[in-house]
């Protein structure tokens, strides 16, 4: 993977903008930063000069910190021109949350794929304490400890207060189509894994992909299992849609969610498969000896995790864990109390 600020023959990129400030990508692309209150600190958004306006892609979450770093993009970043469309690369709080508020501020339509939008509506909807608490029954068949379980379930809640509600309304993106932005061309892609339906935006002229949270420059992303579909299997679609990306240009720059914007494509999509072939195989030999999935996702990450992460190691194990079964190579059991375990086959 290249660092395109450190390549000879790359056109140099700007660092990163403080809150509040943009970075020109290119005339009429523009990079804004916005703050989370944890890792990994920050989200990428971006802006497109789009005829009369702007097209907004992703939000950054609900926070007067973030309302007051918009309100200083909207007034000196933007030549005086209002955000006309907001698009939303997936559900998660870090990029809709605010979607609701750019929305009703410019009068301006939302766009997402369908699956997003709904999923979206659907947690805006559910009590926060259901959501904990399903998330804690998620983690008691995991076999995860009380202690942890408890905590969850007094944790601060999840979604809602992190999330504007959004527009009644939206207009719906898919992959495989144009998105006309200004004078040129953007290609839908979909991402998986991740977010059930996550969009990318390629510009085939411009040699730019938006990636969302699908391809991040120094992490993984997060993929793992959620409550309604513990036997889920998310690490087959975030590899196999990776595999698809390996179609575009492998000399693309990469406009990622998270981290600086990078060239190579193509390598870093071959680095995360190997990266999720060593923590499979590193499963497989964990489970020799049968095991839960918090015990067998506990070996798996091999680090102290405080109890808010521990949410994500065991959802990110069970997807590892899942993708093994459903290939044979591990079998789900039940132990002698009734409890779930991993172990090899036969």
């Amino acid at each position: 993977m290249t660092d395109p600020r450190s390549d000879d023959h790359a056109t140099p990129l700007p660092a990163p903008p403080g809150p509040g400030q943009v970075a020109a990508i290119r005339p009429g692309l523009l990079w804004v930063r916005m703050p989370l209150d944890g890792p990994p600190w920050h989200v990428n958004c971006w802006l497109l000069r789009d005829g009369a306006g702007w097209l907004l892609v992703d939000a950054g979450i609900d926070r007067p910190g973030t309302r007051l770093a918009w309100d200083s993009v909207f007034a000196t970043a933007l030549g005086g021109l209002p955000v006309t469309r907001v698009l939303i690369t997936h559900f998660h709080a870090d990029h809709v949350g605010l979607a609701g508020w750019v929305c009703e501020r410019f009068g301006a339509p939302l766009l997402m794929a369908r699956t997003e939008y709904l999923q979206a509506r659907l947690l805006l909807l559910e009590a926060p304490a259901t959501l904990l608490a399903e998330q804690a029954a998620l983690g008691e068949a995991a076999g995860a400890p009380a202690d942890y379980l408890r905590h969850l379930l007094a944790r601060r809640p999840f979604y809602r207060p992190d999330v504007v509600p959004l527009p009644l309304h939206h207009r719906r993106i898919a992959a495989g189509q144009a998105l006309r932005v200004g004078d040129g061309d953007w290609t839908l892609h979909r991402g998986g894994g991740h977010a059930p339906e996550m969009m990318l935006l390629h510009d085939p002229a411009g040699g730019v992909l938006i990636a969302a949270d699908q391809v991040l420059p120094r992490i993984s992303p997060y993929v793992g299992v959620f409550p309604p579909e513990p036997e889920a299997d998310p690490l087959a679609d975030f590899l196999d849609s990776n595999h698809h990306l390996l179609a575009l240009p492998a000399d693309t720059l990469v406009l990622p969610s998270h981290g600086d914007p990078f060239l190579g494509l193509h390598d870093r999509i071959r680095v995360l498969a190997a990266h999720h072939a060593e923590r499979l195989a590193l499963l497989e030999a964990i489970c020799a000896t049968p095991r839960t999935a918090y015990e067998a996702s506990r070996l798996m990450f091999q680090r102290d995790y405080d109890m808010d992460q521990m949410l994500f190691v065991i959802g990110e194990g069970l997807a590892h864990l899942n993708w093994l079964v459903a290939r044979g190579r591990l079998v789900r059991m039940r132990g002698a109390d009734g409890m779930a375990l991993y172990g090899p086959p036969g």
